[in-house]
């Protein structure tokens, strides 16, 4: 049986990083809502060691997500983390009080006692702290094995239980040795060995598709993102021919994207891809709307009856493929969609397309796991690392109504931006340009213009639930301003966006 440890997700902001912090150390990880396993499952599931996350609540609190205490005593190893290790005391008959005027949050020094969970840490590091109650008593069988000037009891461990619990976070970078904290887990507590890769990953699926998919006719909606992308290809490793890969252009695409997506699939892959030329359809349908969540929907609605029209032309279709990755799963709290017949799994497909199957190929995957997948494929580096992308595309970077001659400055200024970043390599996550609904006057060859503004974005961040500005150096900034000016007909003046998120968002719309 594969090793793999259980994520029990009490509503840990952190849920995620925890996994992805397990699987980079190439044990399988999953996440499951601590209300939807129960200990009986757990040890049919066969895990090797279980991580109880934190969260926003109070274990005191009757309301507060709790666990049968059975799972102690299952003989599994346990990690708790922040309310996780609290959760774990009160469960084990200690006392969790509220820290009053002891609460810590952000950078904090934490002193060790000799044991095994710290080996190759130091004495005294810097861990991330986020909390307002405390340990104030630990449990029979415990011992107290961290500290801080606050906190008594900064972690804990029952060896012969193997139980262990830290009040600090040791998934976020900014516990200096927290990987190494949770190695010391994974491997000498919980006995892992690592031997989850990627590499297994696609030649497994690749066999298994070609399997149970032979002969079968699979449909995908291919938008050109990284993960259709990755699961286009994948499938078609597996089946070829019998993969149809529907792309709808819609014409909010960003410059020259369409013809890459076509010129990849079709050129380098050479798959079976309808492109849809659709940007005049969409276009009417958008003409005169300004509300940000209107687009969203008119878009999202007419790329569902594009799709639909498409796949009428096809016929009867046996399995329909979808992008889901595993964050998508987590965030719905749904089951197992692979053998739903339900259209209401797509996202609102209707019901006159005639499929038995749903398959998710990527839906164990994170993110940055799927772009190790497509690296392993072949796909281009452009594609799989390219820059996160909305779904309604360059309507929700174009404030106010949508045109083409908008969508075309757009385009340019855009490519502009992304050159100059990508010219200078610089480091940010996400980066792209903004066509404001702002006019301001302007000079040009002595003469007094009146143009619209571009506001240029970039963020850094670890996972997109916080962003800060990045701090491009002022040589990068002045270069696209200064082209965009000059290059792109109707720009006047050029705006970078300092907001970080919160209290913005990434996305201007």
């Amino acid at each position: 049986m594969e090793e793999k440890i259980l994520v029990l997700d009490f509503g840990g902001q952190y849920n995620q990083l925890i996994a992805r912090r397990v699987r980079e150390q190439h044990v399988y990880a999953e996440i499951k809502p601590y209300n939807k396993i129960t200990p009986e499952a757990i040890v049919a599931e066969g895990y090797q060691g279980i991580i109880f996350t934190g969260g926003p609540n109070s274990v005191y609190d009757e309301k507060s997500p709790h666990y049968d205490p059975r799972i102690l005593e299952l003989g599994i190893p346990i990690l708790g983390i922040c309310y996780g290790a609290q959760l774990m005391a009160y469960m084990a008959g200690g006392r969790v009080d509220s820290a009053e005027n002891s609460s810590e949050y952000g950078k904090t020094v934490v002193n060790t006692r000799p044991n095994a969970f710290w080996q190759d840490v130091p004495e005294t590091s810097i861990c991330w702290m986020s909390h307002t109650d405390y340990i104030s008593e630990v449990p029979a069988r415990f011992q107290t094995i961290a500290y801080t000037d606050k906190c008594p009891c900064a972690a804990m461990c029952d060896e012969s239980r193997k139980l262990y619990a830290v009040q600090f976070h040791p998934e976020v970078t900014h516990t200096q040795y927290g990987k190494q904290m949770l190695r010391n887990f994974l491997f000498d507590v919980c006995g892992c060995k690592g031997e989850w890769k990627m590499e297994g990953f696609v030649e497994q699926s690749i066999a298994r598709y070609k399997e149970t998919l032979a002969g079968k006719k699979v449909l995908l909606a291919l938008s050109g993102g990284v993960d259709s992308s990755v699961a286009a290809v994948l499938l078609h490793k597996a089946i070829g021919k019998n993969l149809t890969c529907v792309f709808v252009d819609h014409g909010l695409l960003r410059k020259d994207e369409g013809d890459f997506v076509e010129q990849t699939f079709r050129g380098q892959f050479d798959m079976n891809l309808i492109r849809v030329n659709a940007q005049e359809r969409f276009l009417t349908k958008l003409a005169g709307v300004t509300e940000p969540e209107r687009k969203r929907k008119i878009i999202g609605e007419e790329f569902i009856r594009v799709f639909e029209e498409e796949a009428k032309k096809i016929g009867k279709v046996n399995v329909l493929v979808q992008g889901t990755i595993y964050p998508d799963v987590i965030e719905s709290g749904a089951g197992d969609a692979s053998t739903i017949k339900s259209h209401h799994n797509v996202g609102g497909l209707p019901d006159v397309i005639d499929f038995d199957e749903i398959l998710e190929p990527l839906r164990d995957l994170f993110k940055d796991e799927v772009r190790e997948v497509g690296t392993q494929l072949g796909i281009p580096h452009a594609l799989v690392w390219r820059q996160p992308f909305p779904g309604p595309g360059l309507a929700v970077r174009v404030i106010g109504e949508i045109t083409w001659e908008k969508l075309e400055v757009l385009r340019e200024a855009d490519a502009i931006f992304r050159e100059e970043l990508e010219k200078a390599g610089a480091v940010s996550n996400q980066y792209f340009a903004v066509l404001t609904d702002v006019r301001s006057v302007g000079v040009m060859g002595d003469a007094r213009t009146y143009g619209r503004t571009i506001a240029l974005r970039a963020v850094t961040t670890d996972d997109f639930m916080t962003a800060e500005w990045t701090r491009l150096p002022f040589e990068v900034l002045e270069r696209s301003s200064s082209r965009i000016t000059n290059e792109v007909p109707g720009i006047s003046r050029v705006v970078y966006d300092i907001t970080s998120k919160p209290p913005a968002t990434v996305e201007w719309e």
